[in-house]
């Protein structure tokens, strides 16, 4: 049995929804409001000390972080390349994802879109967009010579990416000069048993 602690519009959380979707795996989602600080109760810190969601249940343990999920449920699928290069590609793009993508489009999209608090965080967005920006010229760049993020093949490398990527917008990025990334969502989009974000 899966259980996963999950908030509903976190990207993190929507990795491993769309996963489990995909690989058909049933699962018992618990929500975990943390806007009104349910991540923090002692009964929360017990399962994940960093007081965090997602955070995975199976086989009686708890497994947190939301790339370190996606590596555990894609073992042995599809999903993860056999081949060692390919798999330390994918850890490459998932790292990336998390030092320079995650902290700023992530962020922005957080403040701007569920805080409702742009005109608070006006000076940290300048700063969250420039480098944001930066991640997704890498992205845009790479796509130009590549259908996905390693080799040919549609990986968790690709959901991570893509969690918060299509919904960037929602942190004022516009995407419109970024025709390789709109093709690669459109092919992620396309792909058996694909989860739309609001699907719990």
């Amino acid at each position: 049995m899966y259980k996963l602690y999950d908030f509903l519009p976190s990207g993190n959380c929507y990795k491993i929804r769309l996963l489990l979707n995909q690989l058909d795996i049933e699962y018992e989602r618990i929500d975990v409001d943390i806007l009104n600080k349910a991540s923090r109760t002692p009964a929360f810190l017990k399962i994940n000390p960093n007081g965090r969601t997602p955070v995975l249940y199976h086989d009686g343990q708890y497994l947190a972080e939301s790339n370190a999920i996606l590596w555990y449920l894609a073992a042995n699928t599809p999903f993860l390349p056999q081949a060692h290069y390919e798999q330390a590609l994918v850890l490459q793009w998932m790292f990336f994802e998390q030092y320079s993508h995650v902290p700023n489009i992530a962020a922005a999209r957080y403040w701007v879109s569920i805080l409702k608090a742009e005109d608070e965080y006006k000076e940290q967005l300048k700063v969250k967009m420039k480098l944001g920006y930066a991640a997704l010229d890498v992205m845009e760049q790479h796509l130009a010579n590549n259908r996905y993020f390693v080799g040919d093949q549609y990986s968790i490398a690709d959901i991570a990416l893509y969690a918060y990527t299509h919904v960037a917008e929602e942190g004022n990025f516009d995407l419109s000069g970024y025709g390789n990334i709109a093709e690669w969502l459109k092919r992620i989009e396309g792909q058996e048993n694909y989860l739309n974000i609001g699907v719990g």
